[in-house]
């Protein structure tokens, strides 16, 4: 199975300098953790693997399916940044109602939104309003409407924002008994958190990679002067010191 950005480039005005160009990539297998600064081109570049938004030229493939089609969609699961709640719905019934969105019959979906909200440790909260959870309970909400049906990647945009530590650890783990069945794209800013737990990291700057390989490769640029315990940090912030005094 493979995800690629063929050549895409992207703007959100047509008179605007692209986020992306001619941006080629391929994601890898188990969990990818995709890094870069604010405007860096990180939700612009899951929106366009979610089919949310299209290249201006280029294309999105899995396996050759182009983003366009509806199987691509069902295959594809992609949590946004911002979750909003519906305040008609249950944090049950929204899990299915995403779970219908993608094709599901609504038994299966109901059914399966169970057991979404049990992965992620919200079965109490299954019949509360979706209005009514908090910040970290509906980003959990968000999750769950992207385990429920059978995707085969994942995107994730900041996934763990609002997330105390235990929840932090509950999604971690969650992580880690997807990756052998499903690629997961995830950005986030918490480098300490999850960079150092990945199979590989992607870095961008400026809609171009920096980095991207396995995980201990990315660990070669920490500078030997590191304190102990953040060395995923100084990696990352030696790759952008080092492109932007290229520039």
């Amino acid at each position: 199975m493979t995800l690629e950005w063929n050549s895409c480039t992207y703007a959100y005005r047509r008179w605007r300098t692209p986020v992306l160009r001619d941006f080629s990539y391929q994601l890898p297998d188990g969990l990818t953790i995709l890094l870069g600064p604010n405007g860096a081109g990180k939700s612009t570049l899951l929106k366009l693997a979610a089919s949310v938004a299209r290249p201006r030229t280029g294309s999105v493939t899995l396996d050759g399916m182009p983003s366009l089609v509806k199987p691509y969609r069902r295959a594809v699961a992609w949590m946004p940044q911002n979750i909003v709640p519906m305040p008609t719905l249950t944090a049950r019934e929204y899990v299915a109602y995403v779970g219908w969105l993608k094709g599901m019959n609504r038994r299966d979906a109901w059914d399966r939104a169970a057991s979404a909200l049990t992965r992620v440790e919200l079965t109490d909260q299954a019949d509360t309003n979706s209005s009514e959870l908090s910040g970290g309970q509906l980003r959990r909400i968000g999750v769950a409407a992207a385990l429920v049906h059978d995707a085969r990647v994942l995107l994730l945009d900041e996934p763990t924002a609002g997330m105390d530590p235990h929840q932090r650890r509950v999604f971690r783990d969650t992580l880690n008994t997807l990756t052998e069945d499903v690629r997961v794209l995830m950005s986030t800013h918490d480098v300490v958190d999850l960079a150092e737990e990945a199979d590989h990291v992607t870095v961008i700057d400026n809609g171009r990679i920096l980095h991207t390989g396995t995980t201990d490769a990315f660990l070669t640029h920490t500078p030997v002067d590191t304190a102990a315990g953040r060395a995923a940090e100084g990696a990352y912030t030696a790759l952008l010191t080092k492109q932007r005094k290229a520039r």
